[in-house]
């Protein structure tokens, strides 16, 4: 078992640590050179023994899916960089079917109901002998 160290780098701050983009790229780098575990890189640079999967989530933030990627990283975090204006247009455009389909949904359930009121409505007219339905053409 790993026994825990002083990190290299990072910044400690209610008791944890903190790591800039730069920082996480450098560990990045040296775990996708292939010579160690994700663990043992991760222990090296920070002191804890697991990563507990946080070198494939700043892979994902960063962009990197393998070696050649680190190379045309830059350390804008991609939930801030700027979007294709495609699939911005791709998304809204799904964004607003989905919420045609839910209307539609809505709709055919309110025009159910108001035929299951008119028909309770209807049958409790023929029961019961009484008018129910109020006349509109009546003058006050």
């Amino acid at each position: 078992m790993m026994e825990k160290c002083k990190p290299s780098f990072g910044q400690w701050r209610n008791k944890r640590l903190f790591l800039t983009d730069e920082e996480k790229l450098i560990l990045i780098k040296d775990y996708l050179a292939g010579k160690e575990s994700k663990a043992s890189v991760y222990f090296r640079y920070t002191g804890y023994p697991e990563d507990h999967g946080k070198i494939a989530v700043w892979m994902k933030k960063l962009g990197i899916k393998k070696i050649e990627d680190v190379r045309d990283v830059s350390f804008v975090p991609m939930s801030k960089a700027k979007k294709p204006i495609q699939s911005e247009v791709d998304f809204e455009k799904l964004q607003l079917e989905k919420r045609v389909a839910e209307l539609e949904k809505q709709l055919k359930l309110a025009e159910m109901k108001a035929i299951a009121f008119s028909t309770m409505v209807d049958i409790a007219e023929r029961e019961f002998n009484i008018p129910i339905r109020k006349k509109f053409n009546t003058k006050p």
